[in-house]
């Protein structure tokens, strides 16, 4: 597996998802290898609960940090160059995480002679709300398109993000296959034990600060919220570019005092304020499948997403969480209060969510889906 991201190097999902489904494969009994990239706090080669990682440390040639495209392809070379410590191990495939690693997917490929699976978490194209401005965005899109030619199949999260695959790439419908992402409750279960009458009218949100993301949608919600339920707080917890201009918005908007944009979050500190929480919000414009919605029900918080993308599918009909409409702030106000004044309907929310996790979204589940494509590669 290939992935720019590896914990404890967390940029955005595609982290987590690597990680469960690597030790996922490795239980039902698979060699997997992941290539990812340096980490101060981690060796370079180590296993981790059976799966090998190796590490790449970009060093040189590292272009100028203006032109992302050239850079990610600097940084795929150095990836290809972690084959070497393979020695006589083949994989029987190579899957590729987004077209961030596209180069690294496509020459190993070819090195090893063994199919490239690709998983596309998302889209540039989605991310500008279906247009492709100037510049950027349009060079990423051409290696999307590229990398979802040269592989044998492809993945996608949600029914959001096969349809989004078909009609961006133009690729053969047979070739795109749905496998949802997962989550490990083990790591997650137990941050919460009170029951909902029991906590602080406390609004938790995380996960990388960008506009798609929708935090300014949540910022003004609070703002609407106060007038009603006096003491209520709310936490953002994430890095990203988008950050200052949302810090400039709570300014304006005069929520500076309840609204509290905390920068990286440990987990042990996140689920230190999940266990104090009424409520998680997932408030994106554009989201794929939201892998922090699936973290925050494994968690025991009541959960409120925007009916958007893969967010939708997981709580549409299920009565584990609660749905607004995408960039609504009246809407989503009156969602959480209806959650901070009815502490049972937050409670049953926590148990048909544990219920749909179980059946659904276990990383044993998706490995075996994802093992299935494989076999068809």
């Amino acid at each position: 597996m290939l992935s720019l991201e590896y914990p404890p190097l967390v940029v955005g999902g595609i982290a987590a998802h690597v990680d469960g489904l690597s030790r996922a494969m490795q239980r039902a009994g698979h060699e997997v290898v992941v290539f990812s990239l340096h980490h101060p706090d981690q060796p370079d080669d180590a296993v981790v609960e059976g799966v090998r990682v190796l590490r790449a440390d970009p060093g040189l040639p590292w272009l100028p940090d203006d032109d992302l495209v050239a850079r990610m392809a600097s940084v795929n070379h150095q990836l290809v160059q972690l084959s070497a410590r393979l020695g006589d191990w083949k994989p029987q495939v190579v899957h590729a995480h987004d077209w961030l690693v596209a180069w690294a997917g496509d020459t190993l490929m070819s090195l090893l002679h063994v199919p490239l699976v690709a998983t596309i978490h998302a889209t540039e194209r989605g991310r500008h709300g279906g247009h492709l401005p100037p510049g950027l965005p349009g060079a990423i899109n051409s290696i999307e398109w590229w990398l979802t030619y040269q592989a044998r199949e492809i993945i996608a999260c949600s029914r959001f993000m096969v349809r989004e695959v078909l009609d961006s790439f133009e690729v053969p419908s047979e070739k795109v296959h749905l496998v949802p992402n997962g989550v490990d409750t083990n790591r997650w279960n137990g941050a919460v034990s009170a029951p909902a009458s029991q906590r602080e009218p406390l609004v938790v949100a995380w996960g990388r600060v960008q506009y798609e993301k929708g935090f300014q949608v949540l910022a003004r919600a609070m703002g609407e919220l106060r007038l009603r339920v006096p003491d209520v707080r709310c936490v953002i917890a994430g890095r990203g570019t988008y950050l200052p201009e949302l810090q400039s918005q709570i300014d304006m908007d005069g929520v500076s005092d309840i609204v509290h944009l905390a920068g990286f979050v440990p987990d042990d500190e996140l689920h230190e304020l999940l266990q104090r929480a009424s409520c998680v919000v997932i408030p994106s414009l554009y989201e794929p499948f939201g892998i922090v919605a699936l973290e925050g029900m494994a968690a025991g918080a009541p959960t409120i997403v925007a009916r958007t993308g893969g967010l939708a599918e997981i709580v549409e009909g299920t009565d584990a969480g609660m749905l607004f409409e995408p960039g609504n702030h009246h809407e989503l106000a009156d969602r959480i209060g209806d959650v901070l004044a009815d502490p049972t309907a937050a409670d049953r929310m926590k148990v048909n969510a544990a219920a749909l996790l179980g059946k659904t979204y276990t990383w044993d589940a998706v490995a075996v889906k994802t093992i299935e494509v494989y076999r068809s590669a």
